[in-house]
């Protein structure tokens, strides 16, 4: 599931759980795979901070080198 799908779902999840009208054990697998989601999210985040951060390599004098990186990474 791509980033964009699990953001969508992890949302619905919290909009299903503020509503409080969900039973206790039906809250609790929610808030599971909300983790989860969430956790999958944050490693997808991090991963392309690091591409940013490679584009974007700064040099001592301040100035960019950009450096290409594999799309697959």
């Amino acid at each position: 599931m791509d980033f964009e799908k699990k953001l969508t779902e992890l949302e619905s999840i919290v909009e299903k759980m503020e509503n409080g009208e969900l039973s206790l054990d039906d809250s609790l697998k929610c808030f599971e795979k909300g983790v989860s989601l969430a956790r999958e999210c944050h490693e997808e985040l991090s991963k392309a901070e690091l591409k940013v951060q490679k584009l974007l390599k700064v040099d001592d004098k301040g100035n960019v080198n950009a450096e290409p990186f594999d799309v697959e990474d």
